[in-house]
């Protein structure tokens, strides 16, 4: 027994660094330090404890045998774990990355859709010129057209008017010979005033602008079709 004891002793007594550290004294043995370990417990304890007392029957070994091979343990679990963090860390500086490229793409995809749809507002926008500049091209002429017939045909009512007042004119002449005198060239012209042809006029429908219409349904249903491209 006192073999055990002092082999214990010897091992507690080896520095464990250069300068004195503080010993712990056994709960149950007052005089006695803290200098085994119990494996099976896994408790520090006295040499004490090991022969007379709780761990007789458990296996033991020196306090500093099991205090660096744990601490050993424990610069392992450290080194695992900083190794750990470290690829954490750069997993997380790696997604953070991404967020931040998912971000820009987005804000890009965002800007090139707007510009897309921009261009075919334009594209729309000046079709829509086009043919309004069209129709008001055929406005245009159909109404100088009509307005032209409007004058010519003012200008024959005013010419036919003053001839019928001539006419009421001499109807009250009284001399027979002054009257007969001017009466022929008065019917001659009243022949050719009534023969004056008046046909030109719009034909049926002309005032119409019903053959500008346009269906757009059809575009406006591949419009709502507009889908992103799979697989670009």
């Amino acid at each position: 027994v006192e073999n055990i004891i002092d082999i214990y002793k010897q091992e507690s007594a080896r520095p464990l660094h250069a300068k004195a550290e503080q010993h712990l004294m056994c709960e149950e043995h007052e005089d006695e330090r803290i200098n085994i370990y119990c494996l099976r417990c896994e408790a520090p304890t006295c040499s004490l404890c090991k022969v007379f007392g709780a761990h007789k029957d458990c296996e033991v070994a020196p306090l500093p045998a099991v205090y660096q091979r744990q601490k050993s343990e424990l610069s392992d679990g450290i080194a695992m774990l900083v190794a750990g963090n470290d690829r954490i860390q750069a997993i997380i500086t790696q997604m953070e990355e991404i967020c931040h490229t998912i971000e820009e793409n987005g804000r890009r995809q965002k800007q090139q859709l707007g510009l897309r749809f921009d261009a075919l507002c334009s594209i729309l926008e000046e079709r829509k010129k086009e043919l309004l500049q069209s129709i008001t091209q055929e406005q245009e002429d159909k109404v100088q057209r009509v307005r032209g017939l409007i004058r010519q045909y003012g200008d024959h009512l005013e010419a036919s008017s003053k001839l019928v007042e001539t006419a009421i004119q001499a109807m009250e002449e009284p001399q027979m010979a002054l009257y007969l005198q001017h009466s022929k060239e008065l019917l001659k012209k009243i022949m050719d005033m009534s023969k004056v042809s008046m046909s030109s006029r719009p034909e049926p429908g002309y005032e119409s602008m019903d053959h500008f219409s346009i269906n757009v349904d059809y575009v406006a249903e591949m419009l709502r079709t507009i889908e992103f491209q799979t697989g670009a």
